[in-house]
């Protein structure tokens, strides 16, 4: 057999540099590059790799570990899951901050491969800088912490371990059912040493992204059951589009004319005007799509988790006689809501339909009442991009100047805040790809990390990050990495002096806005109530190296655009608005539990509303 004498930390490289995925004859290496702070727990091994093969495997230095992963899962998430960065970081808190974004990519079913230093192996040298010293087990560090958010999880304590770990860690990152984190811890030391790997470790290897068929028995069920309905609805999930099953969705519809919900990863699955999409569903939804979803005696789901903000809590669907059909490439999710699941892939299964239920069509009623509802739904957005509201204005006249100014191929990103809700009603979405929200983990810092990865996904369009000035206090730090690598974003940095989204929130459970708001501390009182900070995050974004552009109205706020448009380099376009007023909910509720006594009558009052609404919330269980 032949071998090649490597580091452990070589041959990691090496290997990732000949991972390949195939989907419908299209070919792409799977590793882009790997993002990387090194330290002590890395910089002799990862780090020696990466300088010895610059010329042929792309290192990207970043300011933050949490950033980076958050951008690798952005990368993965604009390429529907067929590309993806690894990343690198030294033991200790380089590792643990990865955290949070490594959670955030296996909620989201994105892939990312994270290789964090780890302790000794050999543990003589013991505890050395930043161990986790256990009474119980020299087998543990920080790193463990890793295991219970990873779909996958291995410390390599040989360097010859990795010749079955790595193809493992492939199989999971490639899995459309199965994606996720993927984490393979490498001690310090076993990354320097050397090893004779076999020569055919690292051959070219292609993974085959393949179509799966559900079975013929359930998808003969799912027609007779479509055929039967009176009143169908399907939401289409992110699975829709990481499928590229949007075409096909499309063809069922105009041949069906069954209306369409979409939820934060599906936005975009149909176009924001056809006549049968009905918008957002759910806790953000449209009325439209909340009323259809109340009365809908199927409900056909494609490509989603169904989180409680996508079922309202488990309070959308109040027909008794609701059935679900789930379309899903992993079996956990095709089965939520006692549902008859489909377990394949999108498209295929939607060209399946397609064919099969040549014929069928929903009473011409019902569809003059979906219609009615988009149209409804045009005129209510229209109303609020232009409100009016002064002296400031509100954040939907903000959403609607940077939607209406965008063009179709642009990308929105956002994450965290008031605003993924706003955008997830207002945004018109004509590109399946037009908008990009962080919305399982909802993780306040992801947005300008994730536009970055838009953007190196998709050089050729322009990104518009929302970011209110909560998210961007925790991390601002890409702008740096995005103009270092000369991938210009367009920052629309919000600020309304606090968290507004939880100011709302907050209100409504009865606790009157309390801690949500950038305040001195009053002399008086003792409380947070006094003068609004004097945080200039204009100048901040400035310091960093971004081009800043500040604008005291929505005229300015226009003029500004257009001025970021023209510019080579990230841009930040900085405005003030109002907490109120607000966009409406819409025919929906979410559930978050209020104190059941207070001695405060806001809290009483909103106990008494959250009793009302509780009891709406159903089980699916046949």
């Amino acid at each position: 057999m032949k071998t090649r004498r490597l580091t452990m930390g070589q041959a990691i490289v090496e290997y990732l540099k000949q991972q390949y995925v195939e989907r419908d004859g299209i070919e792409q290496s799977f590793f882009a590059g790997m993002f990387g702070i090194f330290g002590h727990g890395n910089v002799a091994g990862i780090g020696q790799a990466l300088h010895q093969y610059a010329d042929s495997f792309r290192y990207y230095q970043t300011r933050n570990e949490q950033a980076m992963v958050h951008t690798a899962a952005a990368f993965a998430k604009m390429n529907n899951r067929m590309r993806t960065l690894a990343c690198t970081t030294s033991i200790g808190p380089g590792a643990t901050n990865m955290l949070t974004a490594a959670a955030g990519a296996t909620i989201n079913r994105l892939p990312v491969l994270l290789l964090p230093g780890d302790i000794f192996a050999n543990r003589l040298v013991s505890p050395v800088l930043q161990q986790l010293e256990s009474q119980t087990s020299q087998d543990l560090s920080v790193n463990d912490c890793f295991k219970p958010i990873s779909k996958y999880w291995d410390r390599i304590n040989r360097p010859e371990q990795i010749i079955t770990s790595l193809p493992e860690a492939m199989r999971v990152l490639t899995s459309q059912a199965e994606t996720g984190t993927v984490t393979l811890s490498l001690p310090q030391d076993v990354q320097s040493e050397a090893y004779d790997y076999p020569v055919s470790l690292f051959e070219k290897r292609t993974h085959v992204i393949a179509r799966s068929q559900a079975d013929a028995g359930l998808l003969k069920k799912a027609v007779q059951w479509i055929q039967s309905s009176r009143k169908p609805l399907i939401i289409s999930g992110g699975g829709t589009i990481y499928a590229d099953a949007t075409t096909e969705l499309r063809s069922l519809v105009e041949k069906t004319w069954i209306p369409v919900a979409e939820t934060f990863a599906g936005k975009g699955s149909l176009n924001y005007n056809h006549p049968q999409c009905l918008g957002a569903m759910g806790v953000t939804g449209t009325p439209g799509a909340n009323i259809i979803a109340r009365d809908a005696d199927l409900v056909i789901v494609i490509g989603s988790r169904l989180s409680d903000f996508t079922t309202a809590s488990k309070t959308a669907f109040q027909n008794p006689n609701v059935r679900f059909i789930n379309i899903n490439v992993a079996e956990f999710d095709a089965a939520k809501h006692a549902a008859l699941p489909l377990v394949g892939d999108a498209r295929a299964t939607l060209s399946f339909l397609v064919e099969a239920l040549n014929g069928f069509q929903i009473d011409t009623d019902y569809a003059q009442e979906i219609e009615n509802h988009n149209k409804f739904w045009l005129d209510e957005v229209n109303r609020i991009y232009d409100l009016g509201h002064s002296p400031q204005p509100s954040q939907g006249e903000v959403i609607g100047a940077v939607n209406r100014f965008s063009d179709d191929k642009d990308v929105v990103v956002c994450a965290a805040g008031s605003m993924p809700g706003d955008l997830h009603k207002l945004w018109q979405t004509s590109d399946p790809k037009g908008f990009h929200l962080e919305y399982g983990y909802s993780c306040m810092g992801y947005e300008i990390a994730g536009g970055l990865g838009c953007k190196m996904a998709s050089p050729d369009r322009e990104i518009y990050v929302l970011v209110g000035d909560g998210s961007y206090l925790m991390m601002a730090q890409e702008i740096v990495t995005s103009i270092q690598e000369g991938y210009k974003l367009t920052i629309i940095l919000i600020n309304n002096n606090g968290y507004a989204s939880i100011n709302g929130l907050s209100n409504s459970v009865g606790v009157q806005g309390y801690g949500t708001k950038y305040r001195y501390r009053g002399n008086d009182s003792g409380q947070l109530d006094g003068q609004n900070l004097p945080v200039d995050l204009a100048k901040n974004a400035e310091s960093l190296g971004a081009n800043v552009i500040p604008a005291e109205s929505l005229d300015d706020f226009r003029l500004a655009l257009e001025k970021a448009k023209l510019s080579d380099i990230t841009t930040v376009v900085s405005i003030n608005i109002e907490f109120e007023p607000r966009v409406p909910g819409y025919e929906s509720w979410w559930d978050v539990p209020v104190a059941e006594v207070s001695e405060v009558k806001t809290a009483q009052a909103a106990y008494r509303e959250y009793e009302d609404q509780k009891v709406k919330e159903r089980y699916f269980l046949t």
